[in-house]
C-alpha cells in the first residue's frame, strides 16, 4: 500500500498550525460634529435650519450646536429656546463660521464665502437662477464641500429634501394664485373654486412629480377644474392613481399645452430637473396667448423657471406683470410659511447629521452613500457638478475620483 503523503507539512507552517485570534471589524470611531446655524439675511428669507427640538437632539448625543442670535426669530424661536435646548448663541457671525458644519437654508453669499476655510462642510440650496461663476470660483478657493439640498437624494433614488419642500410649495402655489386673482391683489376678481351657477377657474400644472400632486389636491379641494401636463406618462398615471379620480392628463406637446393655456386662469411650473436646469416647456408666443389677468406661478424658479417669461422676484415684490399675465416667481416660496417649513426641512437635516455620526463623519457618509454623494458639487477646491461646469466654463473633476484619493 502506497504511502499517504502529508502535504499539510510544506503548506503549513507549525505557527500557522496553532489557534488563532479572532478577528474582528474595527467601528469607525463616532466623530462628534460641530454645527453652525447662521441667521439668514437673503431673500427675505424667514426660515431656519435646525429648530430647538432638533438642536436638543443633536447636543443630547455629545455633539456642538453653535446658533446666530435671532436666526429663529423669523419662525417665532426664540434665542433662549435655543440655549434651554442646549446650543451656543453667537453674537456675531465670524464665530458661527468657525464651526465644522454649517447648514443654511439659502446659498451662501459672497461676503459669508469670506468666513469659509478648507475642509469646511456646507449644505444648503444653490438656487440655479443666481448662482454664479464668481461665487462658484470662490467655493473652490475655499475648499469647502459643498452640498446641495436640489440634489441629495435616498436609498430610493427620490429627493428627500426636495419632496417634503415641494409638499408646501406644491399646496402654496394654489392658495398664492387663489390671492393673486383676487381684487386686493390687483387680480380679475375670480374665485378660484366657482359657485352655482359661475363655473370654477381653470388650473393648469406642467409637470407630475410632488409639487404637482399637492398643487392638485388644494385645487380640486378648492373646486378649481385642473389639468396636468408631464412628458412621463407614468407619472401621469401615477398621479391618477394617487388622488383617486380620472383627471385630465396630457403630455407635453406644444400644441395641446398651447390649447389649455389659451384659457387657463392659473399656471403651476412645478417641473424639477434631477440635475441642472429644469427644461423651459412654455415659449414667450405661449404666454402671449394667454389671457389678460391670468396667474403663473412658477415653482420651478429656483432651477431656472419653465415659463419663458419667467425672472427671479423676492417676497418684497413677489409679482410682475408680462403680455399682461401675472407673474410669481419667488424661489424660496415655503417662507411664507417659515414655521412649518423649519420644522419640515429640520427633521430631515437632523436625520442626516444622525447618520454622519453613525458613520463616523459627514465626509465618510458621503463616501458611503452615493444619494448623498449625488448632492456634493464642490469637493475640495474641485468643482463637482458636470452641469454647473458646463454653464460657467469651469472645469469639473469626478467625485468618486477625489473620495477615493482622499479617504
Amino acid at each position: 500500500m502506497a504511502k499517504r503523503y502529508d502535504f499539510s507539512q510544506q503548506i503549513f507552517s507549525a505557527s500557522q498550525l496553532l489557534p488563532q485570534e479572532e478577528v474582528l471589524a474595527v467601528m469607525p470611531k463616532k466623530q462628534k460634529l460641530y454645527i453652525g446655524i447662521p441667521k439668514e439675511t437673503a431673500f427675505q428669507e424667514n426660515r431656519v435650519a435646525l429648530i430647538p427640538s432638533s438642536v436638543a437632539s443633536l447636543v443630547s448625543r455629545g455633539h456642538r450646536v453653535v446658533v446666530e442670535k435671532e436666526a429663529g426669530l423669523k419662525s417665532s424661536y426664540l434665542d433662549n429656546e435655543y440655549s434651554e435646548a442646549g446650543a451656543d448663541i453667537a453674537y456675531d457671525t465670524e464665530h458661527v463660521y468657525k464651526a465644522d458644519v454649517i447648514i443654511k437654508v439659502t446659498p451662501p453669499s459672497m461676503e459669508e464665502l469670506e468666513y469659509f476655510r478648507p475642509n469646511q462642510i456646507i449644505i444648503s440650496p444653490i438656487h440655479l437662477p443666481t448662482i454664479t461663476g464668481e461665487l462658484l470660483s470662490k467655493l473652490k478657493q475655499k475648499r469647502v464641500i459643498a452640498l446641495a439640498w436640489e440634489y441629495i437624494q435616498d436609498n430610493n433614488g427620490t429627493f428627500p429634501l426636495v419632496r417634503i419642500i415641494s409638499e408646501m410649495a406644491g399646496t402654496s402655489a394654489i392658495l398664492t394664485a387663489a390671492e393673486l386673482m383676487s381684487n386686493s391683489s390687483n387680480g380679475q376678481g375670480v374665485l378660484l373654486g366657482g359657485i352655482a351657477g359661475v363655473p370654477p377657474a381653470k388650473v393648469v400644472i406642467l409637470g407630475a412629480g410632488v409639487v404637482a400632486e399637492f398643487a392638485t389636491r388644494t385645487a380640486l379641494g378648492l373646486g378649481a377644474d385642473v389639468r396636468i401636463f408631464d412628458d412621463n406618462v407614468y407619472k401621469l398615471m401615477r398621479i391618477r392613481q394617487l388622488l383617486g379620480q380620472r383627471l385630465y392628463t396630457a403630455t407635453l406637446n406644444s400644441e395641446a399645452l398651447t390649447k389649455e393655456l389659451y384659457d387657463a386662469d392659473v399656471a403651476i411650473g412645478a417641473i424639477h430637473a434631477t440635475t441642472g436646469r429644469s427644461p423651459m416647456v412654455v415659449s414667450d408666443e405661449m404666454v402671449s396667448h394667454m389671457k389678460a389677468g391670468a396667474v403663473i406661478v412658477d415653482v420651478s424658479i429656483d432651477q431656472g423657471g419653465c415659463f419663458a417669461t419667467s425672472r427671479l422676484t423676492t417676497h418684497d415684490k413677489p409679482t410682475f406683470r408680462e403680455y399682461g399675465v401675472i407673474h410669481y416667481c419667488v424661489p424660496n416660496i415655503a417662507s411664507r410659511i417659515s414655521r412649518t417649513a423649519s420644522i419640515a426641512v429640520s427633521n430631515l437635516l437632523t436625520s442626516i447629521l444622525i447618520q454622519a455620526e453613525h458613520t463616523g463623519s459627514i465626509e465618510r457618509l458621503i463616501y458611503d452613500q452615493i444619494g448623498l454623494r449625488h448632492g456634493v458639487y464642490a469637493y475640495k477646491g474641485c468643482l463637482t457638478n458636470d452641469y454647473l461646469g458646463e454653464k460657467f466654463q469651469i472645469k469639473t473633476t469626478s467625485l468618486d475620483l477625489l473620495l477615493t484619493s482622499n479617504l
